[in-house]
């Protein structure tokens, strides 16, 4: 009877080890990335944002990066109308994916974007692709013609590191670069029209 509960401390004692090992990172990285510099202006037809997430690339994913594991962002940018004694208005949804694959025997960064229409650059330094993935610049999120002058609106942002996808003779490792993942709170900002 004393073996076994020494056996069973054991086990709990290396679950609890790990689940604090694991768990640690997750939680670390995703207080450090967050939303900053939103700004939001329009052209005669549009509702444009500007925006870039910071502290966002851990070492271990730009480790992941460089041995060529495609990684992608993705944001979501809501716009609502804010509304007294009653529900505030969502107006528009944006969903816009920010994807970098390296391709290690030409040395060279490929960044996907989706907004505005599926579009590719190419980067040979890794400081700007970096930059490249986690900027968002001009973004439509609506037309002018749905908000009325003199009310209040107010931008909700969140971006968040997709789920890495292996081959699958290495999913294995899926656990451990999992282990890199990321989500923001959401960043809200007010303005009038």
């Amino acid at each position: 009877m004393n073996r076994r509960w020494k056996k069973c401390v054991y086990a709990l004692y290396v679950a609890a080890c790990l689940l604090f090992l694991f768990s640690n990172p997750v939680k670390t990285h995703a207080q450090d990335a967050r939303i900053s510099d939103i700004l939001i202006t329009n052209t005669p037809e549009n509702v444009l944002v500007y925006f870039r997430v910071t502290h966002c690339f851990t070492s271990e994913m730009e480790e992941a990066i460089l041995a060529g594991i495609p990684t992608t962002f993705t944001f979501t940018v809501e716009l609502y109308q804010e509304r007294d004694y009653w529900t505030d208005k969502k107006i528009a949804l944006q969903e816009i994916k920010h994807t970098v694959k390296y391709d290690t025997v030409k040395k060279i960064f490929y960044v996907a974007y989706t907004e505005g229409g599926e579009r590719v650059e190419q980067f040979t330094d890794f400081t700007k692709a970096q930059t490249a993935m986690s900027d968002v610049n001009g973004v439509s999120v609506a037309p002018l013609v749905q908000l009325s002058k003199n009310h209040r609106y107010y931008l909700r942002v969140k971006a968040e590191l997709d789920a890495v996808r292996l081959p699958l003779h290495l999913e294995y490792v899926f656990f451990f670069v999992s282990l890199w993942d990321f989500e923001t709170d959401w960043h809200r900002h007010d303005f009038v029209y």
